[in-house]
């Protein structure tokens, strides 16, 4: 995977088992971000493959390419945002709406959204607009939106960051909690060390390749 003239991933090589947690560290600069892209199907490498529970992402066209997105994966990127017009509520039930298992009854949609809305802290502001609402409160929305289908991954790059030390400890506990629970693979990106030390194992990103580090992160 290149960008212009700068070699960003090469010869990257990584699989990740049902409901095993990766934690992939790295300096800033080193492409961590990118990779969660390709691996998202954001963005497209130059050569290799990508495939999420047997389907390829990168030999397919970019409708195939969303919808296999859509169904199979949960998102949480650095800024991510919602979409302005909707409730929180209605934003973490857009999976459910539109993924792979979509249902169509909002009541029914209401009844899985609430409890995990509920277990984030962010029940009382399920009825508000994104404006109205904190950083962190969107932050801890993304993380449950991510989660509320019971996807195949998870790409998680920085999830907590917004959030102050017993929060991020919280929202961290339940992404991991529910997707190891649902069998979910997940993948996030990280420079705290506490969050590593919860994750399965934890890959070292640099000079474009993974490497796993000397000492064991994990509990």
């Amino acid at each position: 995977m290149s960008r212009g003239d700068t070699l960003v991933l090469d010869g990257a090589s990584l699989t990740v088992s049902s409901g095993e947690v990766v934690g992939l560290m790295g300096p800033s600069g080193s492409g961590k971000t990118t990779l969660l892209a390709v691996l998202a199907g954001l963005l497209v490498p130059t050569s290799g493959d990508v495939s999420i529970g047997g389907d390829s992402i990168t030999r397919v066209g970019d409708r195939r390419r969303s919808a296999i997105r859509l169904a199979k994966l949960g998102l949480v990127f650095q800024g991510d945002e919602l979409l302005p017009d909707l409730t929180i509520e209605e934003n973490v039930s857009l999976p459910l709406r539109f993924g792979r298992s979509a249902i169509g009854s909002t009541t029914d949609s209401r009844e899985m959204v609430r409890p995990v809305l509920e277990q984030l802290e962010i029940d009382a502001i399920a009825e508000r607009l994104p404006e109205e609402v904190s950083g962190g409160q969107l932050q801890r929305a993304a993380i449950a939106r991510a989660i509320i289908h019971r996807p195949l991954g998870v790409l998680a790059d920085e999830p907590t960051t917004s959030l102050d030390g017993e929060a991020s400890r919280n929202a961290m506990s339940l992404l991991i909690g529910l997707a190891r629970a649902s069998g979910s693979a997940v993948i996030v990106v990280t420079h705290d060390d506490a969050v590593a030390a919860g994750c399965d194992r934890v890959l070292t990103l640099s000079d474009g390749q993974l490497r796993s580090p000397l000492r064991d992160h994990r509990l």
